[in-house]
């Protein structure tokens, strides 16, 4: 490789044989008495090192689209620092409650044992519509909510019914509650597929507040090192993506089985 000392070095041999160089050019018995300008020059003679080849510095386009390093997970450093198997099992339990929410809230076909466990805010707790009703089938094509029990609830559950996503238009008949199953259309499948990523978007979030959290918490500690510190966030961040990913599979099988793409 042609480099800068290289080509100084080159320089130095050409200015110091430039004089002889030129003595010979212009001597008489060679040449006629014409002023025969210099074969060489200081000008000609000098070497730009900016046009030396240096080694190519890697593409960092190439570096940007490399996936980044697997983080190794060490669970008897993690054990030792946090509650490791809590804040596993709590990331577990989104992606589980998530899947259930899929299977109760976004059947393409709105079914009793959906409309059962619809979770009503009343007062500022939470119930199942079960705990509240009697719910049966009338027909196929309708189910009877009967809310004889608990009157004063009727607009509460009105109100879930409503925000549950399941395209539910229910009709009052004193304290009863008449549902129509809603017909399969493509609107009703959209619709679905939105309520799906919300509910993705929840629990997603649900698993980064449980990282920040643990991670917040460990900083807070006094003994233990800064390296230990850094491992423990790359290992639980790491963690929670592994959680995330598997909730964003889930919800793109759900979304393709409710969109009807094969």
């Amino acid at each position: 490789m042609f480099t800068r000392q290289s080509a100084s070095l080159v320089e130095k041999i050409i200015r110091s044989q430039i004089p002889t160089l030129n003595r010979i050019a212009n001597r008489r018995t060679l040449l006629p008495r014409t002023n025969v300008p210099p074969l060489l020059s200081l000008q000609t003679a000098s070497i730009s090192t900016t046009d030396c080849c240096y080694a190519k510095s890697k593409d960092k386009k190439k570096e940007k689209g490399k996936k980044p390093a697997k983080v190794e997970i060490n669970e008897t450093l993690l054990r030792d620092i946090i509650n490791f198997d809590s804040v596993n099992a709590q990331m577990q339990k989104a992606v589980q409650q998530m899947k259930e929410d899929f299977i109760k809230h976004l059947s393409l076909r709105s079914t009793t044992g959906a409309i059962d466990t619809l979770r009503v805010i009343v007062d500022g707790t939470e119930h199942e519509l079960q705990e509240l009703a009697q719910i049966s089938r009338k027909n196929p094509k309708t189910i009877v909510v009967n809310m004889i029990a608990f009157p004063q609830t009727i607009p509460d559950v009105l109100k879930a019914l409503e925000k549950s996503g399941m395209n539910l238009n229910p009709q009052q008949d004193g304290t009863t509650l008449f549902i129509p199953i809603p017909k399969v259309t493509k609107e009703h499948r959209e619709n679905l597929s939105k309520n799906a990523k919300n509910l993705f978007i929840k629990y997603r979030d649900s698993i980064k507040d449980i990282q920040n959290n643990c991670i917040k918490k460990v900083k807070k500690q006094t003994d233990i090192s800064k390296d230990d510190v850094f491992a423990v966030q790359t290992q639980v961040t790491a963690i929670a993506d592994k959680y995330i990913s598997e909730a964003e599979k889930i919800l793109q099988v759900k979304q393709k089985e409710l969109l009807g793409d094969s």
